[in-house]
């Protein structure tokens, strides 16, 4: 998969996450980007490792459940994370 292949599958899995996840979030549409990066990153990662799965396709369905699984982990340590500073 292509470089800008990437990023958009971390947008849009990042963006999918988002909604599934209750609650409200920070950050924007770049942090977005960035935790469905991060996201896609580790989904498929420990994708590859745990259940031996080849990635490399934009469209294959595989590759987008574990970017939106990796994403919303992500999402959520993210949310433990900042919530936690936000609190006096």
């Amino acid at each position: 998969m292509s470089f800008l292949g990437f990023l958009l599958l971390g947008l849009i899995a990042g963006a999918i996450a988002k909604l599934i996840l209750p609650g409200k979030q920070g950050g924007g549409w770049f942090i977005t980007l960035i935790l469905g990066v991060v996201g896609a990153l580790l989904g498929g990662r420990l994708g590859s490792l745990l259940f031996n799965v080849e990635l490399g396709s934009f469209f294959n369905l595989t590759t987008w459940l574990l970017a939106i699984g990796g994403s919303i982990v992500v999402l959520l340590i993210y949310g433990l994370v900042a919530g936690r500073g936000s609190k006096s």
